[in-house]
């Protein structure tokens, strides 16, 4: 007797088992989401009084089947499911005396149930040993009257005699068998139904499944066609990772943006719990007695507390919230609310661990060549389609293989491209080349005009209309056609143009090429505060009275017309148009700015001569004080002649400040 054969015989031996597990339902339908999820149907008849439906998937799908199966029996009602649990061999062992490694052989699965009652035909007692020898498998039995030794032919068993052990064994023989596949686990749904006809019973779950990977076949039109369409078909590369053969299901594939989530309901959660200690009487802490020290004096009263303290309260809880009614789902027949599922219309066969590349649309869009550019810093612009949904459902997102239609183009590759979902009615670029026929240049400048002006206390005030210029230089040969610029957007300008669309590529616009260059522009403006001070504006006061205690190289530029404010002023008052307000009085300012200007200047070369004089002054009185007889006669005359020379030079500076004064104080009249 074979080891396989005594093993099964001693664990089924006193137990009994329930009815036949009923055939695994197979695959009528699947639904891959773009969220990463599938939808799996499963569906067969059921015979009356069949108890249980049973199928196998992989371990990774069980959390998701655990928080998704929905059962549809029409006679019955379910009772629940029940899988092994996924530490299967560690419990299915708890407490038994025997481990998995017991059963590599007889000898070492009975010596592991040493002391337990078993009958080996007509002898009863307790196992004592078991022995492999080459006449067979040796038992020693301990009986009521000694030890007896049997051998075991071909058909005898040994049979447990506690029922219960015999029946916590075989299940363990049972997890041991189902460990051996471990990435995968069978399920089993029980069902209640009275007597009556066979019934159809349908399951339906969502599991987690490899992404449906829609990729396209696109043959455009050729450039310059009038009404031209292109060609649109859908191709999905299909995995079937679900462990169960998918034999003519009905495939369904979706585009949408569903919330997927994962909860790990299969793993048992154990919470952890704070361990209190055990109490006791604890030790006993004992200071020894360091004698008494002096007594402080007593501190003074406290005051009494102070009426009206607050006690403390709980927060209220808050009220709770009646949950909202479940909505109904609104369906259409094709498309939902963000959601396209597209059916395929002949029955799908897919072996498990299979992929599959299969056709699921074909539709004719309208469609355009055009010429894209989007870099400005590239040389050449991207050849591209635009394509206009005009289906009744979104186009998912997916890598586009482009060929020729027409000409010298037909049937041959161009290029590929990346189509972002499209929802019906809206048009998509799609770049597959780039066209080195077509060169593009690109050229930027920036201009000013005043268009207001207004003049205020120490300055004026201009705003400007500050315009930016695009220009492309388009050199093509004789193309001829559409092309689309995705121009910047320009943080606080204003285009000056009308742009075909706004989103992540800034501001849309196009331009017609007619097989000769061409320059096209574009603009923005916004406008920008010009501020030109009359004077310093950290002087206390623009018209100091006297010039004497000023020093002529810092403090005379910080004064009206007395640096090249002059300069600014009328440059600003040549660009200003003759309409716009305000351009009366800044030029009149203008005029006094000059005129002042001219003074400052006067007076700048009255004060470095006098200057000069002071200097000239300081020597004489110096040379009076060094010479002696008749050198300090004839040093006396000079001094005397410097001090008048300094005394007309100061008296000319003074008049040159006032001249300067009186008109600048027509400077700050008018910038007050």
């Amino acid at each position: 007797m074979t080891a396989r054969r005594s093993l099964v015989a001693l664990l089924l031996a006193g137990t009994a088992f329930g009815a036949p597990l009923a055939a695994e339902l197979p695959v009528r339908g699947v639904t891959l989401s773009s969220a990463g999820l599938a939808q799996v149907e499963r569906a067969g008849p059921v015979e009356p009084g069949d108890p249980t439906l049973t199928f196998r998937v992989p371990l990774a799908d069980v959390d998701d089947i655990l928080r998704s199966l929905v059962v549809a029996d029409p006679a019955g009602r379910v009772e629940g499911l029940r899988l092994p649990g996924q530490d299967l061999l560690a419990e299915a062992f708890r407490g038994l005396p025997v481990r998995p490694e017991h059963f590599e052989s007889r000898a070492a699965l009975l010596n592991a149930l040493r002391g337990q009652r078993a009958a080996l035909g007509d002898a009863e007692g307790r196992i004592a040993e078991a022995t492999e020898t080459e006449a067979g498998l040796r038992v020693t039995l301990l009986t009521a009257t000694g030890l007896r030794s049997l051998r075991l032919r071909e058909e005898d068993e040994v049979r447990l005699l506690d029922a219960g052990l015999a029946a916590r064994l075989a299940r363990a023989a049972e997890a041991l068998a189902e460990a051996g596949s471990a990435d995968t686990r069978q399920l089993a749904v029980a069902l209640r139904a009275g007597a009556g006809a066979a019934r159809e019973v349908a399951l339906t779950y969502v599991a987690g499944a490899p992404l449906w990977k829609p990729s396209w076949r696109l043959a455009v039109p050729g450039f310059g066609a009038t009404g031209g369409q292109a060609r649109l078909m859908g191709w999905a590369v299909v995995e079937n990772h679900s462990g169960s053969d998918w034999n003519g299901i009905r495939l369904s594939l979706v585009s949408g943006e569903a919330a997927a989530f994962r909860q790990a309901l299969y793993s048992p959660v154990l919470l952890p719990r704070p361990e209190l200690p055990i109490l006791g009487t604890g030790p006993v802490a004992v200071r020894a007695d360091t004698g008494g020290r002096p007594v402080p004096p007593p501190p003074p009263r406290a005051a009494a507390e102070a009426p009206g303290r607050m006690a403390l309260r709980a927060a209220p809880m808050p009220a709770p919230v009646a949950e909202a009614a479940p909505s109904v789902a609104q369906a259409a027949a094709e498309t939902s609310l963000g959601r396209v599922a597209f059916t395929l219309a002949d029955p799908v066969t897919i072996r498990a661990g299979e992929t599959a590349n299969l056709p699921f649309l074909d539709v004719r869009l309208a469609a355009e060549r055009v010429w894209w550019v989007q870099d400005f810093a590239a040389r050449h612009p991207l050849q591209a389609v635009r394509l206009r949904n005009e289906a009744a459902h979104p186009l998912p997102a997916g890598l586009v293989t482009v060929f020729g239609s027409s000409g010298a183009e037909s049937g041959g590759f161009l290029g590929d491209a990346e189509l972002r979902g499209t929802p019906p009615g809206e048009a998509r670029i799609l770049a597959f080349a780039r066209d080195q026929g077509v060169q593009v240049t690109r050229a930027a400048r920036d201009s000013s005009t005043p268009v207001s002006v207004v003049l205020r206390r120490g300055q004026v005030v201009a705003t400007l209309r500050l315009v930016h210029t695009e220009t492309l230089a388009i050199e093509g040969g004789a193309a001829r056609g559409t092309m689309v610029v995705d121009l910047p957007v320009r943080r606080g300008e204003t285009p000056r143009f009308t742009p075909l669309a706004e989103g992540d590529f800034g501001l849309r616009v196009e331009t017609r090429l007619e097989g000769a260059p061409t320059t096209p522009s574009w603009e923005w403006e916004r406008s920008q505060p010009q501020t030109i001070p009359l004077w310093d504006p950290a002087l206390a006061e623009p018209l100091p009275p006297v010039w004497r205690e000023l020093s002529l190289d810092r403090d005379i530029a910080r004064l009206p017309g007395g640096t090249d404010r002059l300069q600014a002023l009328r440059g600003l008052l040549e660009r200003l148009p003759a309409e716009v307000p305000g351009r009366a009085d800044l030029a009149a300012l203008v005029a006094d700015f000059a005129e002042a200007r001219g003074l400052m200047d006067q007076f700048r070369s009255a004060a470095r001569a006098h200057a000069t004089a002071e200097a000239a002054l300081g020597r004489a009185r110096q040379a009076v004080e060094d010479r002696g007889g008749a050198q300090r006669e004839a040093a006396r005359a000079a001094l005397t002649a410097a001090s008048l020379a300094a005394a007309q030079s100061g008296a000319q500076a003074d008049q040159a400040w006032i001249t300067w004064r009186n008109v600048a104080q027509r400077v700050v009249a008018r910038g007050g």
